[in-house]
């Protein structure tokens, strides 16, 4: 279930360290439940999901530990930034996941939070495997080589 990626999708926040962490096995759209001045936060594009992941307890999905800043015009009743946010998914997708998290080594973790076209707050999903340091050397070998082979076709062209 791959999430295209629209023009008219505001993406607010990424997690470009999660892709280097882990390899991506599957991807999920969500829904957020949300307080007013968290949704105002998110359209200043004060977040971050370095440090999020997501469990399913008690048959609901949770995101833990995702920053929403403090609305910078709110008042005394401005929301935690670190307090766990409700997921909006159907009851055999949570099974699904719950399922699949109990296999040894998956994990979810928030991918990015967009506005949809219809201004809605979705969060990005990604059931994750933890990769070990060796994993991690490897695709940066690959990336680097990569680009090397690019630069002599490039050159070759010119040339």
């Amino acid at each position: 279930m791959a999430i295209k990626q629209d023009s008219t999708t505001k993406v607010v926040g990424s997690n470009r360290k999660a892709f280097h962490d882990y390899s991506i096995e599957e991807k999920i759209e969500a829904g957020l439940i949300l307080k007013g001045t968290e949704v105002k936060s998110l359209r200043e594009g004060r977040v971050n999901l370095r440090e999020g992941y997501a469990t399913v307890i008690n048959g609901k999905a949770v995101l833990h530990n995702c920053y929403i800043g403090e609305y910078s015009h709110g008042n005394i009743m401005n929301h935690e930034p670190l307090r766990s946010r409700g997921l909006l998914l159907h009851k055999k997708q949570i099974e699904k996941l719950a399922g699949k998290v109990q296999q040894k080594g998956l994990t979810l973790v928030p991918l990015r939070i967009y506005f949809n076209p219809r201004g809605v707050a979705k969060v990005e999903l990604g059931l994750a495997r933890g990769k070990k340091h060796y994993d991690k050397r490897d695709a940066v070998k690959k990336r680097e080589a990569g680009r090397e082979m690019d630069r002599a076709m490039k050159t070759r062209q010119k040339g």
